[in-house]
């Protein structure tokens, strides 16, 4: 007898499965791998980021000369692992929410081949993202640095990959991109999030940055911000809706300081400042102020938010 009961455990998980394919429909499947691959998609971003980033990011050991070289091999095997991960997500896509037909090969190819062609783009906005952080942040000592060591860079590395998968269809694929930085960072940023260039997060731990949430150019945001949701309307059966402009809007050079929380559908206007704390659910005008109430000497710290050119 086992120690442990391996096989009456074994058949309980079973049971609990079929139960649970038969609760979604999903008995008569056929065998095999129906999904992407968190390892498989895991080994392919670092493939990407040592091809985006090679005498940084790539081997510890790469010469320049070598360079053009690695990079290729890089994309190479990335691109092909890629494909295999786009095909499986397609055709689990298509199973399950009755999409269009078509060659899943096919379409797997053409997703694929639009995502590697958007690659030099997205080191172009990389590129402001890592001067952004190296120009906001008193402490960092050069662009390497930077690089190499904030969490907040290698969030937008990823978001930067994950946003362009969103935008071609492969939503499963995405989410699993973004949070492999979620769980290295702590930053939360959703793949759907639109995020102009010039983006820094400082510090990072405890971001959350929402689907729908569009954020402009050389914007700032400190640890523990929050860009959410401010209510979720249901739809017939209680569940919330899916697919509703519910986080804000955060136009060009905004700053929002540490522990800031802004929900709804709400507009951050131009050169706004968000102050550390606070908790803002309308909309604020180009320029406006945010800030907790200063505490004068001697009396206890107000916690109700002063608001500057009628924020709120």
């Amino acid at each position: 007898m086992s120690t442990f009961d391996i096989a009456d455990i074994t058949e309980s998980l079973h049971a609990v499965r079929r139960e649970w394919r038969e609760s979604q429909n999903r008995s008569q499947e056929p065998g095999g791998r129906e999904f992407p691959s968190r390892e498989a998609l895991e080994q392919v971003v670092e493939q990407l980021k040592a091809a985006l980033f090679p005498m940084r990011l790539g081997p510890y050991d790469l010469r320049q000369e070598s360079e053009d070289f690695f990079v290729a091999h890089q994309l190479d095997a990335a691109l092909h692992a890629l494909l295999g991960q786009v095909a499986l997500e397609l055709r689990y896509s298509r199973r399950h929410t009755g999409g269009e037909g078509g060659n899943i090969q096919t379409d797997a190819l053409a997703a694929t081949r639009a995502f590697a062609q958007s690659l030099p783009q997205i080191r172009r906005l990389l590129d402001t993202d890592v001067l952004a952080a190296y120009q906001g942040d008193p402490a960092a000592r050069g662009v390497d640095e930077v690089l190499l060591c904030y969490p907040g860079v290698l969030a937008m590395i990823h978001h930067r990959l994950a946003h362009r998968l969103y935008q071609l269809g492969l939503v499963l694929l995405a989410r699993i991109v973004a949070e492999l930085a979620h769980s290295q960072t702590g930053i939360d940023i959703h793949p759907g999030a639109q995020i102009g260039a010039g983006f820094f997060i400082d510090h990072g731990t405890g971001v959350v940055i929402g689907e729908t949430a569009v954020i402009g150019q050389r914007v700032r945001l400190y640890q523990a911000v929050t860009l959410g949701a401010k209510s979720f309307p249901a739809d017939e059966n209680g569940y919330p809706q899916k697919s509703l402009l519910r986080h804000p809007v955060v136009q060009d050079d905004v700053v929002i300081y540490a522990g800031a929380t802004i929900l709804g559908r709400v507009t951050l206007g131009q050169g706004a400042v968000i102050g550390g704390n606070v908790w803002v659910t309308h909309d604020v005008p180009p320029g406006g102020h945010v800030t907790q109430a200063i505490s004068r000497e001697g009396l206890p710290h107000q916690p109700s938010a002063a608001v500057q050119k009628d924020c709120l």
